[in-house]
C-alpha cells in the first residue's frame, strides 16, 4: 500500500500486482487493506452442495482434480467436471465429483455425487454429454485400510442442473 498526502487528505492507493486466477482472468489489489480480490469467475470459488451442505470451495479448498471439459447441459457451451474431497474428521477423505456449468456470469455448480472413502482415482473424461469417472475401489467387505484394487467406472449427467448416476 502506498500513503500519498495530498493537500491535507491523505489518500491511499494499492500497488499495481495482479493474480493469475485458475480460470486464465487476472484480478488486482483493492481497497481498504489492498488485498487481491477473489476469482469470481473462476469454477474453484463457487458453492457446490454436498450432502445437502452448501459448501464454497475457495482458493480450491477441497479441490482434487482429474478436471473433464465438455458441454453436460445441452447448451452448447463447454462445461467442467472434475473431484472433490471432503475429511469431515477422524482418517476417511470422501471422493466426490461435481460440474461447474458455464454461464454467461461465470460458473454455477451443482451437487456433487459421492464416489467412496479413500479410493484411489484414475481418470475423468465426458463422453456423449457424461461424466465418466474411473477409479479404484476395495472389495466388498474389505477393510478401509486396504489399498483399492477394484476397478471401477461410474456415469453421470446432468438433468435440470443437477448431477444424476446414470445405470450401464
Amino acid at each position: 500500500m502506498v500513503s500519498v498526502l495530498i493537500g491535507k487528505n491523505k489518500q491511499f492507493a494499492c500497488t499495481m500486482e495482479a493474480r493469475l486466477c485458475p480460470d486464465g482472468s487476472a484480478v488486482g489489489r483493492t481497497s481498504p487493506n489492498c488485498e487481491f480480490a477473489p476469482c469470481l469467475n473462476s469454477y474453484k470459488n463457487i458453492a457446490y452442495e454436498i450432502e445437502g451442505q452448501i459448501v464454497v470451495l475457495e482458493n480450491g479448498v477441497r479441490y482434487f482434480g482429474n478436471d473433464a471439459n465438455g458441454d453436460l447441459d445441452g447448451d452448447g457451451v463447454e462445461d467442467i467436471t472434475f473431484l472433490l474431497t471432503r475429511s469431515p474428521g477422524g482418517s476417511g477423505t470422501f471422493y466426490y465429483v461435481a460440474v461447474a456449468l458455464k454461464t454467461a456470469n461465470g460458473y454455477r455448480g451443482t451437487n456433487a455425487m459421492l464416489l467412496g472413502d479413500r479410493i484411489a482415482p484414475q481418470t475423468t473424461e465426458i463422453r456423449n454429454s457424461e461424466v465418466i469417472v474411473n477409479y479404484a475401489d476395495r472389495k466388498p467387505g474389505e477393510p478401509t485400510t486396504t489399498t483399492p484394487s477394484v476397478g471401477v467406472s461410474k456415469y453421470f449427467k446432468v438433468a435440470d442442473n443437477k448431477l444424476v448416476e446414470v445405470t450401464k
